[in-house]
């Protein structure tokens, strides 16, 4: 187990505690989009292959946007993206046809497989760097924080 008490002090100057959280949530995200990129998916990619798994069926673009917590202009672009690389297909609803639909391909999904695989090994990483009771403890607090409100 890592021993990190020597840098486990909250300073006391205003914001840098935050600004180490933003910090190190910075450095897992360019590690994972380094990773992904060699497989050539971004993190939003990977996550709307990610939704279209999960969903086991093709999704309006509106349920899509939805599921990746972004507008639907942000969707229509990664659609047309992993559409063109061949990963996802546009169809028409059968029963609306003013909606499309995203579904993935057999090449879609294979990359999300290839992207989970990228994730978990990402995952481990991080687990391995602080040690079992250090990743119990921010998890636990990560789990305090998505539920923070300020009321």
């Amino acid at each position: 187990m890592n021993d990190n008490s020597s840098s486990t002090t909250v300073s006391t100057d205003p914001g840098a505690f935050l600004f180490r959280v933003l910090g190190a949530a910075r450095e897992i995200q360019v590690r994972l989009e380094a990773a992904l990129d060699e497989i050539g998916l971004s993190p939003a990619k990977a996550g709307v292959l990610k939704a279209l798994t999960k969903a086991g069926e093709p999704l309006p673009l509106s349920e899509l946007a939805a599921c990746n917590k972004c507008v639907r202009s942000n969707v229509t672009q990664l659609v047309d993206r992993l559409e063109a690389d061949g990963l996802v297909r546009r169809i028409a609803d059968p029963e609306d046809r003013r909606v499309t639909r995203a579904e993935l391909t057999t090449e879609g999904r294979k990359a999300y497989l290839e992207a989970l695989r990228i994730v978990t090994s990402q995952e481990r990483e991080v687990l391995r760097a602080l040690g079992e009771h250090e990743s119990e403890a921010l998890a636990q607090a990560l789990d305090q924080l998505t539920g923070w409100d300020d009321s």
